[in-house]
C-alpha cells in the first residue's frame, strides 16, 4: 500500500506556483537594478543642476559646413549622405547669454554643433529640404514667441534642449513595471503559503473529528 503524502508537503501544482512566484520576484529585482542603472542614473544626472526655462529665438541660420549621416534602404543597402548644419540660437529666461538649441539630449550628443539632425535620406537634396523646412518653421511659425526649453548649467551651460530625453514618464516606468512584477511574485508566494496552511489546518481538523 502506497504511503500517503504528508499534508505539509507541497503538491506539484503548489510547487510550480512557488517557483513561478520566486521567478517573478527575481525578475523584478533584476529589472529594478538594470533599469535603475541604465535609465534612472543618467536621468538623475541630466536633471541635477537643470530645469525648465522660457526660450526666445534670436537667430536661425545654416552654416556652410555639411555633416555625414548613415542611411539604410534595405538589408544590403546602406550608405552615407550629407546634410547642412542648422543652428537655432535662443535666449533663455535664466541667462542673457545666447544658447544653442537642440532637439534632445540624443541629438546633442550626436552633433553638438547643429540644432537639428534630419532623418537621413539617401539623397542629399532631400536632407537639405528637410533642414530648410525646419529653418522656415523656426523663423516663420515660432518667430519671437516664447516656448519651453530645458537646460543643465553643470553639464551643458551653452546648450538647451527642446525635449528632455528622460522625463517623468521614463522615471515612472523605471519603477512601475519591475515593482509590479515583484509584487505579483510576492503575492503568488504568499497566497500559495496561505492556501497550504489552510489546507493543513483543515486536514488536521478533519482527522480530529474522525478520531
Amino acid at each position: 500500500m502506497a504511503r500517503s503524502r504528508p499534508a505539509y508537503e507541497y503538491t506539484e501544482a503548489e510547487d510550480k506556483s512557488m517557483r513561478l512566484g520566486f521567478l517573478l520576484i527575481a525578475a523584478g529585482l533584476l529589472s529594478l537594478l538594470v533599469l535603475g542603472f541604465c535609465w534612472l542614473r543618467p536621468a538623475l544626472q541630466e536633471r541635477r543642476g537643470g530645469g525648465a526655462a522660457n526660450c526666445t529665438v534670436l537667430a536661425v541660420r545654416q552654416l556652410g559646413e555639411r555633416f555625414a549621416c548613415s542611411f539604410s534602404c534595405g538589408g544590403a543597402c546602406r550608405g552615407t549622405a550629407r546634410y547642412p548644419c542648422l543652428q537655432v540660437l535662443v535666449r533663455t529666461s535664466r541667462s542673457a547669454a545666447p544658447a544653442l538649441l537642440h532637439e534632445d539630449e540624443r541629438q546633442l550628443r550626436a552633433n553638438p554643433k547643429c540644432s537639428y539632425i534630419p532623418p537621413c535620406a539617401r539623397d542629399d537634396q532631400e536632407n537639405s529640404e528637410n533642414v530648410t523646412y525646419k529653418q522656415k518653421y523656426w523663423k516663420e511659425k515660432v518667430g519671437s514667441q516664447p516656448f519651453t526649453c530645458y537646460f543643465n548649467q553643470h553639464l551643458r551651460p551653452d546648450d538647451v534642449m527642446l525635449k528632455r530625453t528622460h522625463d517623468e514618464t521614463v522615471l515612472l516606468h523605471c519603477f512601475l513595471w519591475p515593482l509590479v512584477t515583484l509584487l505579483v511574485g510576492v503575492l503568488i508566494v504568499l497566497l500559495t503559503i496561505c492556501a497550504k496552511s489552510l489546507a493543513v489546518k483543515a486536514e488536521a481538523l478533519k482527522k480530529r473529528k474522525h478520531a
